[in-house]
């Protein structure tokens, strides 16, 4: 699947906003206050963002649980349903832009329009594209049993499984090999 540097990057945008949220009511929130959210605003680069306040904060907040939504939708109807609701109250306006040393690419929201509608329409956009594409299944949540972490399954074969092979994905496959060990290790004392 060819995906353009844009869409990656709010593909990226959007998984790294869903998993700012608590998994639980003893998780503390990923975006705790406006400094956070400036600072996601700048790990992603996020451009053409003002001077942030608590209502921004607020409607991030609120728009990272429709996002959420989206990747817990397993049928595609469903999907395009929240994803069309998601990017019309964004009040989309694509328009060609050639910006920060990238070639023509599209942005999906109006100008001045605020943080929470930027990321709606952007990141609203690079998900349709998934489900357009018959791919939305590649929307997923990590499967380890104490991870609900998202990710976009962009692997050939479409069998990723964990958010980040090097810690969910290596932690359940040292805890098999050392089950599979103690099992080998009782069986040959009995």
């Amino acid at each position: 699947m060819l995906i353009p540097h844009d869409t990656r990057c709010a593909l990226d945008t959007v998984v790294g906003l869903v998993n700012t949220a608590p998994e639980d009511e003893a998780d503390a929130d990923g975006l705790p206050d406006v400094g956070t959210l400036a600072e996601f605003v700048r790990t992603y680069k996020v451009s053409g963002v003002g001077a942030l306040t608590e209502f921004d904060l607020a409607a991030v907040r609120a728009l990272r649980g429709r996002f959420a939504e989206i990747f817990a939708a397993r049928d595609p109807r469903v999907a395009a349903g929240l994803i069309n609701k998601l990017v019309a109250g964004a009040g989309t306006t694509p328009q060609l832009t050639d910006h920060d040393g990238y070639d023509w690419h599209v942005h999906y929201f109006a100008p001045g329009a605020s943080l929470a509608d930027h990321l709606a329409a952007d990141c609203g956009m690079a998900l349709a594209f998934f489900v357009v594409a018959g791919e939305q299944e590649r929307l997923r949540r990590c499967e380890a049993p104490d991870c609900r972490r998202a990710f976009v399954d962009l692997s050939r074969n479409r069998s990723r499984r964990y958010c980040d092979s090097r810690t969910c994905g290596n932690r359940l496959h040292v805890a098999a090999y050392r089950a599979r060990r103690k099992g080998e290790g009782a069986g040959a004392a009995g």
